[in-house]
């Protein structure tokens, strides 16, 4: 396989990129992946600078391999009381049925890297070899920081005004996270349209009008879909659902359920769970989210707030209906192998073309 110069920046072998899911993979997963030959990481955009710089020591407690962790730039949330009221009230008969009280108001759970002193520190300081944004960029001063301290920086990006702001901010290289991805839209503004791309129509217009390393991402589950990736002008490609059903993923027994049953063939984006689109696997929350008008949901991640209360409630009663089951379209290719075992698949699947 041809050596390109990203691969070769970061330290790696394959041109794999274990994607970066906040609350689904852990550290092990980064290690194992990183340990293989790929880019292992993690997301700490739903935790706080003590806990990210706990996780970075136990991936490398556990291996000697490059990591990205990947930050939320996204725009702090704007509290509306009579909005978030309005949706406590909405989802109340749900918590009933579980015999569970709805919560009694709604906060900002999570805080934007944009505003996090904190977490900026623990990265200047950890200095892992990647640092990914999602939702956004943050300030040019930011960036700075991270690039003094040596860090490749990569930004994810919906479509190719995104991808030159990216790459005017002076980041490595972008992620082409086409529509078919599961998680979160890195969408830079929530509220302007989404032209919807692809991951393959956007890695190859990225692939020919930015002059930096592309890194597909969406909807890829095997080495086909690599090789396609690459085919097209990525130098990498980033996977994300095709490790969710690892033996090291966080993920728990009803998402694994419904990762490998009728529900992977219905993936949902809905921005009912979190407050910002995200493709899912077809469940209960899907299907109440499905006609609810984006201006009644509270903003991100104040919704959250409710849907994680809101799943906590099911899953108690054994109801994993309410689960932020993130996935992409791809999702019926998923298999359940123990990392390891799964990259040196990839790679041999890779292999042959």
């Amino acid at each position: 396989m041809t050596r390109n110069p990203l691969l070769d920046r970061i330290g790696i072998d394959l041109p794999i990129i274990q994607a970066p899911m906040a609350g689904i993979s852990p550290p092990a997963m980064a290690a194992a992946v990183a340990s293989a030959g790929g880019l292992g990481s993690i997301g700490v955009g739903a935790t706080n600078a003590e806990s990210a710089r706990a996780m970075i020591a136990e991936v490398r407690a556990r291996s000697n391999g490059p990591l990205n962790v990947n930050v939320f730039c996204h725009r702090p949330a704007r509290p509306d009381p009579q909005r978030e009221s309005a949706w406590i009230a909405r989802f109340a008969p749900e918590f009933k049925k579980f015999e569970a009280k709805a919560p009694a108001g709604l906060s900002e759970i999570y805080r934007s890297f944009a505003e996090d002193d904190d977490m900026l520190a623990v990265l200047v300081a950890a200095r892992p070899q990647v640092v990914s944004f999602h939702f956004g960029l943050p300030s040019a001063a930011r960036i700075g920081a991270l690039r003094e301290a040596g860090i490749i920086l990569f930004a994810s990006a919906t479509n190719l005004a995104e991808a030159r702001q990216a790459a005017a901010a002076g980041v490595d290289a972008i992620v082409a996270q086409g529509y078919e991805a599961g998680g979160h839209r890195g969408l830079f503004d929530p509220d302007a349209a989404d032209d919807r791309l692809g991951t393959m129509a956007l890695t190859r217009i990225l692939a020919r009008e930015i002059d930096l390393p592309i890194i597909a991402a969406g909807g890829i589950m095997d080495g086909a879909g690599i090789a396609a990736a690459l085919r097209l002008g990525a130098a990498a490609a980033q996977l994300g659902t095709a490790f969710v059903g690892c033996d090291e993923s966080l993920a728990d027994q009803g998402y694994r359920a419904a990762l490998f049953g009728e529900a992977a063939h219905h993936t949902v984006m809905t921005s009912a769970i979190s407050g910002r689109p995200a493709r899912c696997l077809a469940n209960r929350f899907t299907g109440l989210g499905a006609g609810i008008a984006a201006t009644d949901i509270p903003d991100y991640p104040i919704a959250y707030d409710l849907g994680k209360a809101l799943h906590a409630a099911g899953k108690a009663k054994g109801e994993f209906g309410f689960g932020a089951q993130w996935a992409g379209q791809g999702a019926p290719l998923a298999r359940s192998l123990p990392v390891a075992a799964l990259v040196a698949t990839l790679a041999a699947e890779l292999a042959r073309g």
